[in-house]
């Protein structure tokens, strides 16, 4: 990984050292989800809009589908100044940035309102400065929904349901705690190998947002889908501190609004891409089961008292999204 990220930093300094011969700035940004995804048409609504606000002095080329590598991978490019920016999940965030960790706690959020009336307020402008001492400027989230249950062949309805369930979930310690604690057996798994894990058996199910589990076809072999919309982890617009702060405060301005302007848009797109795949899904006969959150969320208390206890600094912060 050292040494492509050191070909690639090359790489990336040859191309910017011819792109400014007419004052133009270029920003880079490499991200790892595919064109058609609705995050990426966010980013398309940022490059647009600092582009127009700059009368195009500031450009954003952008590198989607992993061309730069993995999410880690494109954050120590910010890092270390060879890529300006990036699109990360929260949960990769908070290997670099503790309080991300903070987003990822179960049924934080009471609805889609209030997630971004806590992550447009105070409380989430405060996350996103705290990743610049770590070289990673947070400039604004995107919705990247809600995660909820699919199985194959048992239907999820009451935490008990997931009993004796092998359930795959990220390699995230959140994520196993929270499923092991409603008796589910939490089984870590790369995703590109879920597919043929389901199918075979090897786990009874998985959590995913609709959109990705529609565009992973894992629809095709989970007959239920249980809306229990256990976690809500956005997505972050990140900007490197090595770039930012060679930039002038009426560019660093527009970089702001530009980025407020495409979360704004995202959040379209992604409801969009939402009603769509629970269309695709409700078609082909998956039985889509609305229960009822509380009973998961009680189920899951031990789970934030266990990450107040790692992380006692943070315990106000948590209490406050509560309220």
């Amino acid at each position: 990984m050292k040494y492509k990220l050191i070909l690639i930093a090359i790489l990336l300094a040859s191309m910017s050292s011819c792109k400014k011969k007419d004052g133009t700035k270029v920003l880079y940004l490499g991200h790892t989800l595919p064109q058609t995804h609705p995050v990426h048409k966010g980013i398309l609504e940022f490059q647009k809009a600092l582009e127009t606000k700059s009368n195009g002095t500031l450009k954003v080329k952008i590198f989607p589908d992993a061309q730069l590598g993995s999410e880690r991978e494109v954050l120590e490019l910010l890092q270390i100044g060879s890529v300006a920016a990036t699109k990360v999940s929260a949960a990769t965030l908070s290997n670099f940035v503790p309080e991300y960790h903070i987003l990822g706690i179960p049924y934080l959020f009471r609805d889609k309102n209030h997630q971004f009336e806590v992550l447009e307020g105070d409380i989430g402008k405060s996350i996103l400065e705290k990743g610049s001492k770590f070289w990673l400027r947070g400039l604004c989230y995107y919705d990247a929904g809600s995660r909820s249950f699919y199985t194959s062949n048992k239907a999820i309805r009451t935490p008990d349901d997931l009993k004796g369930l092998k359930i795959r979930v990220m390699n995230n310690q959140m994520a196993i705690n929270m499923v092991n604690s409603m008796g589910g057996s939490a089984t870590p798994l790369a995703y590109g190998e879920l597919y043929t894990a389901i199918q075979q058996g090897v786990v009874d199910g998985a959590e995913n947002n609709p959109p990705s589990f529609v565009s992973s076809n894992h629809y095709e072999i989970s007959k239920y889908y249980t809306l229990d919309q256990h976690s809500s982890v956005p997505d972050v617009l990140l900007i490197g501190t090595k770039y930012w702060d060679k930039l002038s405060d009426e560019e660093k301005i527009w970089v702001q609004e530009a980025a407020d302007e495409s979360s704004q848009a995202q959040k379209k797109f992604w409801n969009d891409s939402v009603e769509e795949s629970m269309k695709i899904a409700q078609e082909a006969g998956v039985e889509i089961i609305i229960p009822e959150k509380s009973l998961f969320a009680e189920k899951s208390k031990s789970v934030v008292e266990e990450f107040v206890k790692e992380f006692p600094e943070m315990a106000n912060i948590v209490n406050q999204i509560k309220k």
